[in-house]
């Protein structure tokens, strides 16, 4: 009788296990955004131009361009399958890269490095797949705050990998990539274990827990966010004072175990409590219509598909947004367009700032830009975690659509772009935080809104094909605009590669960049007017589940 009542709420507890285990992913699975802190000494090593060197970036964000293989297989293959395809090929990717900048053997061929730094960067993309689509469906009436989390740790784990790096190995490259390799090929490991596609809560009371508990998770995030930006900002006092710095940190990483623990605790005191479970199995058979029908997504009970008579067969015609949505279906919509083209002139212009940091630190006269990094990574952390509650919060209250968030972010992107090409003293820090925050707001909120949009069913895919921007904006922007534009003003040195040095090395990218994010932001008003009926909906429902818990 005890291990009858037990077993919902220690599966509950196994639940957020997992949810424990896909944020420490997470934590670790930003690493495709570190490539400033180890580009210098791969341009020296290798002796390349900043074009060759921007081209080796692209070569890690084409990477994400097969992330279309994981996005198919999340609809057919287990998570933890998924988790270890991507474990293995960050541990070769980067393990090879970090052979190289440790000397331990001699500079592979250029194509060699890039087939290298492309399958680190598709690593990620198994690593992310895994964790957004399982985590989504696991708790899909909370989908702005898992998203707000799980990216905002995205965000975090540059910042992570920096500061334990500065702490312990002194900013070592070539430690930096050996964390790289091996932390998260454990870390998946683990995850692979205990993170599980499981049914979503139905229960109203279910739900409203959830949010109460990502309550928690916040909290956490912001905490650690706080104490990675303190430690940047301090530097570092000596060896002791690195090493309780790192130990913190994991300390800070482990607590959110104290969830399930607390879930299981309790499960098994309430079990010693209960006498009746049947008679809570006949109230739970009983419970009120409306919680059952909880189980619908909230828009596809919204939404009707149109129906048409051909021949005396009922046949479907395109589905609403809203509806589950087949990739193709996809792509027959002006939404998707809209949302991929505004998408990639976000995140591509965001990504040639982190990607290009190195370079744009020194020209203005910067020996060290780890500072910038941590930036740009913990913004982007508040940027993903912020925008998650609270578009789902204006949603409720007032059926804001999500994506008017990111016309709210295209805009602060293009002033931040502005200050960066005038080059004042503090311009760079100035950027740099604009430029994390609004980047984190656009992953945020993009992924939950996908969902929304074009259903759960084939989402693994659809969102797959939306990341084909990191690549694609990597290419245009950072390898073209910005290679391209700074080769044009630098001077060859007399190992063979080339420095630019002043505020004119980047300045005009910067202001093409401007352009770019004022597009997307028309685009993602666009996006905003066509869902509005939609979010209204959404809204409803919403509202309505809040009035049966009493709220």
């Amino acid at each position: 009788m005890g291990l009858s009542s037990q077993r919902p709420s220690m599966a509950k507890a196994l639940k957020w296990l997992g949810f424990v285990t896909a944020v420490w992913v997470q934590a670790i699975s930003g690493n495709n955004y570190t490539f400033s802190n180890y580009s210098d000494a791969l341009k020296t090593l290798m002796n390349l131009t900043q074009v060759q060197l921007n081209n080796l970036s692209v070569a890690k964000d084409v990477g994400k361009a097969f992330g279309l293989l994981a996005g198919l297989a999340s609809d057919t293959f287990p998570t933890w399958l998924l988790l270890l395809i991507g474990s293995v090929e960050g541990l070769l990717g980067y393990g090879a890269q970090w052979l190289v900048v440790s000397k331990t053997v001699t500079p592979l061929p250029y194509w060699a490095m890039c087939i290298c730094m492309c399958m680190g960067g598709n690593s990620t993309t198994w690593m992310n797949t895994a964790i957004l689509v399982t985590c989504i469906r696991n708790f899909r009436k909370n989908r702005g705050p898992v998203s707000g989390i799980l990216k905002g740790y995205v965000g975090l784990s540059t910042a992570i990998f920096t500061d334990i790096c500065t702490a312990l190995f002194a900013d070592s490259p070539a430690n930096f990539l050996m964390m790289l390799s091996i932390v998260p090929f454990v870390i998946c490991l683990t995850a692979m274990i205990f993170l599980k596609e499981v049914p979503s809560s139905v229960t109203d009371s279910d739900i409203s827990e959830e949010s109460n508990y990502f309550n928690m998770f916040n909290a956490v995030a912001v905490i650690v966010a706080v104490y990675l930006l303190a430690y940047g900002f301090i530097g570092s006092l000596g060896h002791a004072f690195d090493v309780t710095f790192s130990v913190v940190l994991i300390a800070l990483l482990a607590f959110p175990l104290v969830l399930p623990a607390y879930i299981a605790l309790k499960s098994w005191l309430d079990s010693r409590d209960k006498v009746d479970v049947e008679d809570q199995s006949k109230e739970s058979l009983l419970a009120p219509e409306s919680m059952l029908n909880q189980e619908v997504d909230v828009v596809a009970a919204n939404e009707e598909e149109e129906d048409v008579v051909v021949n005396g067969e009922v046949k479907k015609l395109q589905p609403a947004l809203g509806e589950e949505h087949t990739i193709i279906e996809a792509f027959k919509t002006v939404d998707f367009w809209v949302l991929f083209v505004s998408f990639l002139c976000g995140v591509g212009t965001g990504l040639t700032v982190m990607n290009n940091m190195g370079q744009m630190g020194a020209a203005l006269g910067y020996s060290d830009v780890s500072i910038f990094v941590s930036l740009l990574s913990i913004m982007g952390f508040f940027g993903r975690i912020i925008s998650g509650t609270v578009s789902e919060y204006c949603i409720k209250k007032a059926a804001t659509p999500r994506p008017l968030f990111n016309t709210v972010s295209q805009i602060l992107l293009a002033v931040g772009y502005v200050i960066m090409a005038m080059a004042a003293p503090g311009s760079l820090y100035i950027g740099s935080v604009i430029v994390g925050l609004c980047y984190g707001v656009r992953l945020a909120i993009t992924v939950p809104t996908a969902s929304e949009l074009f259903g759960l069913k084939y989402y693994g895919l659809i969102y797959n094909i939306l990341i084909l921007n990191l690549p694609l904006g990597s290419f245009l922007f950072s390898g073209l605009l910005a290679g391209l534009l700074y080769d044009a003003e630098a001077t060859i040195t007399p190992s063979g590669g080339n420095e630019c040095y002043g505020p004119h090395c980047f300045r005009l990218c910067f202001l093409i960049m401007g352009g770019a994010c004022l597009l997307g932001c028309a685009l993602d008003v666009v996006m905003a007017t066509r869902t509005k009926d939609l979010y209204k909906k959404i809204a409803v429902s919403k509202r309505s589940r809040s009035v049966v818990n009493g709220k």
